[in-house]
């Protein structure tokens, strides 16, 4: 796992409370989170609000399409959209990404 302190570089071994921190997972998900003390690691948690974020991304992106109706993709887009909203209730979760 890779470690940045994107509010002072210089306190990557020893981020103070508040601190915003940047956490890189082997996998390659990014987690974006204020440090707090005391720092409990837990690998899953990161996957967990990283795949939360990613979803929460695809859903904004793809916000503009639902008033549509006359978009080409609008039928595929909304059921994008109804995966994205299940798959953490799904036994996919995090590992498998919806796809459109």
């Amino acid at each position: 796992m890779e470690i940045l302190n994107l509010t002072e570089p210089s306190r990557i071994e020893n981020p103070l409370d508040g601190d915003y921190m940047q956490y890189t997972l082997a996998n390659g998900a990014v987690v974006k989170k204020a440090h707090r003390e005391p720092v409990a690691i837990d690998e899953n948690e990161f996957l967990v609000s990283g795949a939360r974020d990613w979803r929460d991304e695809e859903l904004y992106k793809t916000d503009y399409i639902v008033p549509l109706t006359d978009h080409p993709d609008h039928a595929a887009t909304l059921a994008y959209r109804a995966a994205l909203r299940d798959w953490p209730s799904t036994s996919d979760f995090p590992d498998t990404k919806p796809t459109l």
